[in-house]
C-alpha cells in the first residue's frame, strides 16, 4: 500500500468527532511493528505509536483523525473519495487526513534512525478537545516518553504547497462584557440610564485597536466584538444592560490582565462586569531550533520553495506541545477547503508531502 491508497482508506471513515470511525484500531495494526499506548477517555479514542531506533533525538508526528460533520452542497458523498481530475474530494482531504497519511507512511516505511520515532492520534481535536492531545500528552510526561521535536500535520500552506509553516501560533482570549444600566420609557430618556448609549461612543477605543506592537513572530493582539444584545426587542423600553461578547487572539506580549487592564481603563467610571476566560496560550518556537531548520530545508528540496514561517490562523493542538516545551512546528497541504463542502486536495500534494516527512526522517539520522 502506498501513500495515495492509505489516504483513500482513511477517507472513506465517517470519523465524525469525538468518532474515530475504528481508524486507530486500524492504524495500530497498520504500524504493528510499533509499540503502544491507548488512553480513552469520555468517548474519545487516543493512540499513540513509538519505535526506538537508537539513543539519539525522539520525533513526533501528531494530527487528528476526527473530522467535522459534512454539511450539505457537496458534489459527490463525503465519505466516499471521489478522484477527479487529479483531486481527491472527501471530507477531512485537507484537515487532516492527508497530514496523517503521509507521516505514517514515512514512519512505516523509516529504516533507520538515530532515536526515536512516535505518532500521538487522537479523535477529539474539531471538538472541545478535552480528552484528546492535552491528556495523551499528560500520559507521556508520566512515563518520560514526551518527544524532544513534533510535527503537527494540519494543512498550513496558503497559495502553493511548500509556501509556508508554522512555528507558533496566537493564544485565545475569550469575554463576556455586561454594561449596567437602568431599564426605563423610551418617551422619558432622561429618567433611564441607557447602556446603549454609554458604551457607543467608547467602541472604537474599546475595540478594533492594537493592544500591543507585535514582533518579529506574531501581529499585534486585538480586540475583536463577536456579538452585542441587550433590551427586550420592543420600541418602547430601553435596556436595563447590554451584554457584548468578544475575542481577542493574543500575541506573547498580552496577557489576559493586559486585556482586563485595556477595558478597564476605557471604561472608566462606567458600572461592568467582565467575565475573561483564557482557552489556549500562545507559543512560538525559536526559529533556529533543528526542527525548524530542517523541515525547512526537507521541503525546499521538495518543492523548490522556501517556505515562510508563520504564527498566523487559529488554534491547534500545536499549543499543548508548546506548553510541554516541545519544539513544534506545523506543516501540512494547502488550506483553502477546510470544514467547507467539496474539500479536497491534489494527489501531488499528498505525496510531496509523504517525501518531505520521509527526507525529514532523514535529517535527524
Amino acid at each position: 500500500m502506498n501513500v495515495v491508497d492509505l489516504f483513500l482508506k482513511l477517507l472513506s471513515a465517517e470519523s465524525v468527532t469525538p468518532d474515530d470511525g475504528d481508524l486507530l484500531e486500524y492504524l495500530e495494526l497498520y504500524l504493528s511493528d510499533f509499540e503502544t499506548i491507548k488512553l480513552d477517555r469520555g468517548g474519545v479514542k487516543n493512540l499513540f505509536l513509538y519505535k526506538k531506533f537508537g539513543d539519539g533525538v525522539h520525533l513526533n508526528f501528531a494530527g487528528h483523525v476526527d473530522v467535522v460533520p459534512p454539511g450539505d452542497g457537496w458534489r459527490s458523498a463525503p465519505f466516499e473519495p471521489m478522484i477527479l481530475d487529479g483531486r481527491i474530494y472527501a471530507r477531512g482531504s485537507q484537515d487532516m487526513k492527508s497530514g496523517v497519511a503521509a507521516f505514517v507512511q514515512a514512519a512505516r516505511e523509516a529504516k533507520e534512525f538515530g532515536g526515536t520515532i512516535s505518532l500521538l492520534l487522537t479523535s477529539d481535536e474539531e471538538g472541545d478537545g478535552t480528552y484528546g492531545t492535552k491528556i495523551m500528552l499528560k500520559e507521556l510526561e508520566s512515563r518520560s516518553l514526551l518527544p524532544d521535536f513534533s510535527v503537527v500535520a494540519e494543512p498550513t500552506c496558503e497559495e502553493r504547497f511548500g509556501d509556508a509553516i508554522k512555528i507558533g501560533r496566537r493564544g485565545s482570549i475569550n469575554g463576556i462584557l455586561t454594561i449596567h444600566g437602568k431599564q426605563g420609557h423610551a418617551a422619558y430618556p432622561e429618567k433611564s440610564d441607557n447602556p446603549v448609549h454609554k458604551i457607543a461612543p467608547l467602541l472604537d477605543r474599546l475595540a478594533g485597536v492594537d493592544l500591543d506592537s507585535g514582533d518579529s513572530d506574531f501581529a499585534p493582539s486585538k480586540m475583536v466584538i463577536t456579538d452585542i444584545r441587550g433590551g427586550m426587542e420592543v420600541t418602547n423600553v430601553t435596556p436595563g444592560s447590554l451584554r457584548i461578547m468578544f475575542n481577542v487572539r493574543n500575541s506573547t506580549v498580552t496577557t489576559k490582565e493586559d486585556v482586563s487592564n485595556h477595558i478597564s481603563k476605557v471604561l472608566d467610571g462606567i458600572s461592568y462586569d467582565l467575565d475573561l476566560v483564557q482557552g489556549s496560550y500562545p507559543f512560538v518556537t525559536n526559529r533556529d531550533s533543528k526542527i525548524v531548520q530542517n523541515i525547512s530545508k526537507c521541503i525546499e528540496a521538495v518543492t523548490d520553495i522556501k517556505p515562510k514561517l508563520s504564527t498566523a490562523g487559529g488554534t491547534s493542538d500545536a499549543r499543548y506541545m508548546g506548553a510541554y516545551g516541545i519544539d513544534v512546528v506545523e506543516f501540512g497541504v494547502i488550506n483553502d477547503l477546510i470544514h467547507a463542502p467539496n474539500e479536497s486536495t491534489t494527489i501531488d500534494e499528498v505525496v510531496k508531502l509523504y517525501e518531505v516527512f520521509a527526507k525529514l526522517i532523514e535529517s535527524f539520522k
